[in-house]
Parts: structure tokens; sequence; C-alpha cells
């Protein structure tokens, strides 16, 4: 029986890649209009695939924030191996 505090995977991954556009707004690295809008595009995605697909000017918006939030840092780290 699962546990009642337990989403499934994919809402979990849903939520965090919305906190992360909430995060990007609230720093203002995103306008009103561009947060609604990828917000709105992710949230009908089913896979990495369509996120891929966004238009152009709502892409690039979204890179330069993720670049300005330095979101790939942890990927030019590397691998923690502590026991």
């Amino acid at each position: 029986m699962a546990d009642a505090f337990e989403q499934p995977l994919c809402v979990t991954r849903q939520n965090a890649r919305m906190k992360t556009l909430d995060d990007m707004r609230q720093r203002r690295l995103l306008s009103a209009e561009q947060h609604a809008n990828i917000t709105a595009w992710v949230a009908g995605c089913d896979g990495p695939e369509a996120i891929m697909a966004m238009p152009s000017d709502l892409w690039r918006a979204l890179s330069l924030a993720s670049v300005l939030m330095n979101i790939d840092a942890d990927l030019t780290q590397p691998p923690h191996l502590g026991f």
C-alpha cells in the first residue's frame, strides 16, 4: 500500500519543473507573460522531446533565465564520492 504522502514520479517531476519556473519569475528573470506561457507549455508536455519543441522566443527566455540562475552548476562539478 502506497504512503498517502507519496506522489507518482511524473507528478513530482512536474512540480519540480514548475517550482524552478516560479523561482525564475520571483527573481524577475521571466516576465509574467513568459512565465505563464512557459508554464502552460511545460504542463502540456508528456516528455523532454515535447518540451524541446517549445517556441523559440520562449526557449530563449528560459535558456537565459537558466544561465542566470546557474541551473547546470551541478553538472560542471566532479561527482561527490564521499562515504
